[in-house]
């Protein structure tokens, strides 16, 4: 997965809420861009959940994504 990539869904105006799937099966939901963050050289991002849980941020591995699913609005304004 290409960071540029994360970075467009990151930054669409208007933003989308994404997916993002990890090769580990981890499906990990961004409603929100304040819910996601490129720490350092971009070879990392923090992703926190806005429902509480156990744990309630992930530290993804950028080489480790392999799908980014975005939900886009439909016309009708709802996702």
């Amino acid at each position: 997965m290409k960071l540029e990539k994360l970075r467009e869904a990151m930054h669409a105006a208007p933003f989308q809420p994404f997916t993002i799937h990890v090769a580990n099966g981890r499906s990990l939901h961004v409603p929100h861009p304040d819910f996601i963050a490129i720490l350092g050289t971009g070879r990392t991002v923090f992703v926190t959940s806005p429902i509480e849980q156990t744990p309630s941020y992930f530290v993804v591995d950028v080489p480790m994504i392999t799908q980014l699913e975005i939900h886009g609005v439909r016309p009708n304004g709802s996702e």
